[in-house]
């Protein structure tokens, strides 16, 4: 990639207004390098890349490419790109969006690399935030690269020190896969070791919205999970390495001996306000309202998941395959044949959860006793059927919620990084350890939440909603074993983390995308007809092709994804 090309979106936008803490003044810096004696300009910038829509509009990646969800919207032609990942067809190298989601995450790596070049220049006794300043930039240009890894595989890794007249012959297969991820792990490990526990300002008051230690101990421990599957360069899944699982383990242990923890309750996640920046977050992008701008700083790339009866624009809609994965039978998901029959409110017991991911027809939506959800609400029902998204949404009466004709943001924090995630970063790794028994506790810790979770948002017993989620007893109501325990972590992280756009990473990192989705094909064609005939092809649809766009500008540098 050029240059110019990198950073062309950085250098055209000023930092005017954040919503964290540290940012709600208006920094003094560009990207100019004569102000290179000003870093917290540079800083103030990386940070808000996180906000940039395309970083953030995770949904049409994670969770409509998996069994989690349908594309939406008012029909196929709507949003036709989201249809053929959903779908699995018709991908293609051109396809602007691709294009768009590389472009930005470079931009933001080069506003992290401007504030580390900046940084690099100042000395520590003049600036003694000089370490902590480029720790949390590393942590961020960790994230973004990250972001870039999950989606095209092979991209290139740029840090402050590559000269300028190496971009136009950067190479994204320099580095292995295995190599790559390592790079990636390096700036995570740099933050734990350089970041506080908390961040102070000068009045002694916590600064929220910066990263911290712990967030980097959980992100560093996230990278080494995805980097232990070892894969071959047509996406197989061929090892599991050890030591690399062994790492995760430990830095979870320095995150769960942490103050963090997990909410009492699974939907105060999902709230704004007071709710928010709360026990379990530990790593999220900052939203504000008020701040002087013409919206303020809001989540605009959710904005299309607003259920039609309220807003605009019914996408990012729960598959009824999710919805059926909530059901339990003496408290434990069913796993073999919890799609045999269509979950019914009134009939079948669920993982109180479901109430908190799903808004279902009748019941009250985002806990609003006087907001009653109804099919109406829907653009295309006989399309998508009748659910709608809840996590990403808030309360319209909240003024939070923010009409920008025909659209509606909101200005809720969104957590990409939860104390739940290490909880289970750590099951899994001990499962493939072969440690299972270890894990137990820490799966049921989970699902005791989950459990606790059942009455404290709304009077559940007025909705005639059968509730149960019931903890794994080993020898009572199941066997513990290896094979048992990682089916059951896996159904654990996608009854947790449903509609938060992880789903379809976890299936290419386990290497059962293909047979996962396949089966959902089959099995949804006879609800959704557009399903029939579609196929994921094994060896190619794991990755999304790099861009033809970024192929054409690297002068051939680049090197396309295999089966692309």
């Amino acid at each position: 990639m050029k240059r110019k090309l990198i950073i062309m979106l950085a250098a055209a936008a000023i930092v005017t207004t954040a919503c964290a803490d540290f940012l709600d003044s208006d920094p003094n810096a560009g990207f100019d390098r004569d102000q290179a004696d000003n870093p917290e300009g540079f800083v103030t910038a990386a940070y808000a890349a996180l906000s940039n829509n395309r970083s953030m509009a995770m949904w049409a990646w994670g969770d409509v490419r998996a069994d989690d969800a349908y594309k939406g919207g008012g029909g196929i032609t709507d949003g036709y790109t989201e249809h053929c990942f959903e779908t699995s067809s018709n991908i293609r190298t051109d396809f602007g969006e691709l294009d768009g989601y590389w472009f930005a995450m470079y931009s933001a790596i080069s506003r992290v690399n401007s504030a580390l070049k900046a940084l690099h220049e100042v000395d520590e006794a003049d600036f003694p935030l000089k370490t902590v300043r480029m720790a949390e930039m590393r942590f961020l240009r960790g994230h973004f690269h990250f972001l870039l890894k999950i989606m095209f595989k092979h991209v290139p890794y740029i840090d402050e020190f590559l000269p300028d007249e190496d971009y136009n012959t950067l190479s994204n297969v320099e580095l292995t896969n295995d190599e790559l991820w390592a790079k990636i792990a390096e700036d995570f490990l740099f933050a734990v070791e350089n970041l506080p526990e908390r961040h102070m300002n000068n009045n002694n008051q916590h600064e929220v919205g910066r990263v911290n230690k712990f967030a980097a101990a959980a992100y560093y421990a996230k990278t080494m999970l995805y980097k232990a599957y070892r894969q071959d360069e047509k996406h197989n899944v061929t090892a599991v390495d050890i030591a690399d699982l062994n790492r995760v383990v430990d830095y979870c242990d320095l995150v769960i001996g942490s103050g963090y923890g997990l909410e009492s309750d699974f939907a105060y996640n999902f709230l704004p306000g007071s709710y928010q920046n709360g026990i379990e977050s530990l790593f999220a992008i900052q939203f504000s309202i008020d701040d002087g701008t013409m919206f303020g700083r809001l989540n605009f790339a959710d904005m299309l998941s607003v259920p039609q009866g309220i807003g605009c624009c019914d996408f990012h809609k729960p598959s009824q395959n999710l919805v059926n994965s909530y059901k339990t039978a003496s408290g434990l998901p069913m796993f073999d044949t919890f799609d045999d029959v269509e979950y019914v409110l009134e009939n079948d017991t669920a993982d109180p959860r479901l109430f908190s991911t799903v808004a279902i027809p009748g019941l009250p939506y985002k806990y609003n006793e006087n907001l009653i959800y109804a099919a109406s609400w829907n653009r295309d029902p006989e399309l998508y059927s009748v659910y709608a998204s809840l996590k990403e949404n808030v309360d319209p009466s909240c003024d939070c919620f923010v009409n920008m004709s025909p659209y509606y943001a909101n200005s809720m924090n969104k957590i990409l990084l939860r104390y739940a995630d290490v909880l289970l970063f750590k099951a899994e790794a001990l499962i493939e350890l072969g440690r299972h028994g270890e894990a137990l506790p820490l799966i049921n810790r989970v699902r005791s939440r989950a459990r606790s979770s059942a009455n404290g948002m709304v009077n559940y017993a007025n909705h005639n909603m059968p509730m149960d989620v019931a903890e794994y007893i080993d020898g009572v109501n199941c066997t513990w074993n290896r094979d048992f325990a990682r089916e059951a972590l896996r159904w654990e992280r996608r009854l947790e983390f449903a509609m938060e756009n992880s789903r379809f990473f976890d299936l290419v990192r386990w290497g059962i995308a293909a047979e996962v989705i396949n089966g959902y094909y089959d099995s949804e064609s006879a609800r959704r007809s557009y399903y029939q005939g579609m196929k994921f092809e094994k060896n190619k649809n794991e990755y999304l092709p790099v861009p033809l766009n970024q192929i054409s500008y690297s002068k051939g540098s680049y090197k396309q994804n295999y089966g692309f």
